[in-house]
């Protein structure tokens, strides 16, 4: 079942929405075996969830993503987790990540304009006591996001010419 189960995360991965009976002749599986699997990865929350990713140039959404780099002062017995479980409860937090280098942590903020990403990053995280710097990049284009390339190829602007 192992390998079963590594197969359906590796597809779902990349296609949450394929239809059950489709991926059980993919996997050469039976749709009750895979529904089974995927039901019981959901409740061990190995699958945490399922996301549509959304392109937000093209509707015409104002819509502004900034990477903050934080660094934070860790505490006696909980380290870095006390100070990310309270940054990860603001809505406007898509994402927050423990990371090597100059910064300790790395999270992603969603908001409609710069000034509202600038306004949550001075009144609501620096403010934290732990945190002690931050440092903010906004994503100026996507160009791939989730594995997913956002923008159509190019065609070459040269003639192929062969021998």
């Amino acid at each position: 079942m192992e390998e079963l189960r590594k197969q359906i995360l590796l597809y779902l991965e990349k296609h949450s929405r394929v239809d059950l009976g489709e991926l059980a002749v993919l996997l050469g599986s039976d749709e009750v075996t895979v529904a089974n699997e995927i039901s019981a990865m959901e409740r061990a929350k190995i699958i945490c969830g399922y996301h549509t990713l959304i392109d937000w140039d093209k509707t015409g959404t104002e819509y502004v993503n900034a990477l903050i780099e934080v660094k934070v002062t860790p505490q006696r017995d909980t380290g870095f987790d006390k100070t990310a479980e309270r940054i990860c409860n603001y809505p406007e937090v898509s994402a927050v990540y423990l990371i090597s280098g100059d910064f300790d942590m790395m999270v992603l903020i969603e908001g409609k304009t710069l000034q509202e990403v600038s306004k949550f990053v001075s009144s609501k995280l620096s403010p934290i006591e732990d945190v002690t710097g931050t440092s903010t990049q906004f994503v100026l284009k996507k160009y791939k996001d989730h594995g997913t390339v956002m923008f159509g190829q190019k065609k070459p602007e040269r003639m192929l010419v062969t021998p």
